[in-house]
């Protein structure tokens, strides 16, 4: 079953400039697969599609088998539920807490606050962060501000993870723990979509690549494919 299908999508901006242009691929239940190409290829631009920050302008975007164009007004937030998003620049405030920052989504949710507590520290515990929760982020590492930040994108429990170019700011050895921590979580049942320009990480993590050139996506890659090469 597909988490995810894109259909002849299209994204045109004002002034003509085409971000993507006829891209059409599904994302398994349960999959992760990698999204790369040069700077300014469309990467960024299609992960806004699925979290409804931007609109098509042509072409159908599923999730769930729910038709993405149609969803709109206080929909979009139900949507966004089931969609969790890590970003490179990972958005902490300053003047919270670890734990504040992770509940943050829950809080908005308006949940009560023995669950908020209960799906806070599972998450932190699962991310190596059960020790930290009182931190505030200029006292974790880079490493751990960006596992808070996952950690924030996974307390909702999304059907989908999606993350734009989550290891640019860390070193090998962190980028290499981030991508590992990605791939478990398909084993709980969240699929996981990473934008990537690090063309020798996603090579090393054999997994599926959609690969995006000037807005088309050009080749799809079978993890087989990535191990013999």
């Amino acid at each position: 079953m597909a988490v995810l299908r894109f259909d002849h999508v299209s994204k045109q901006y004002p002034g003509g400039r085409a971000a993507l242009s006829e891209v059409s691929f599904e994302v398994a239940a349960g999959e992760m697969l990698f999204l790369t190409g040069h700077s300014g290829a469309g990467k960024s631009t299609l992960l806004k599609l699925i979290h409804l920050a931007e609109r098509p302008s042509r072409g159908t975007v599923l999730f769930n088998d729910r038709n993405l164009l149609k969803v709109r007004g206080r929909r979009v937030a139900l949507h966004r539920r089931e969609v969790g998003v890590v970003f490179q620049d990972h958005c902490l405030l300053t003047d919270r807490s670890v734990f504040d920052n992770v509940a943050l989504p829950l809080v908005l949710r308006g949940l009560r606050r023995g669950e908020i507590g209960r799906r806070v520290r599972g998450v932190l515990e699962r991310l190596g962060l059960g020790d930290r929760e009182r931190a505030l982020p200029a006292q974790l590492s880079a490493g751990e501000q960006q596992r808070v930040g996952i950690a924030r994108a996974l307390v909702g429990e999304p059907r989908l993870l999606v993350a734009d170019e989550p290891t640019g700011n860390l070193d090998p050895t962190l980028a290499a723990e981030i991508m590992s921590l990605f791939a478990s979580l398909p084993e709980r049942g969240t699929s996981v979509l990473v934008a990537s320009h690090d063309l020798g990480l996603v090579r090393r993590m054999r997994k599926r690549v959609l690969v995006l050139d000037q807005g088309r996506l050009v080749d799809d890659i079978a993890p087989e494919e990535l191990a013999d090469g």
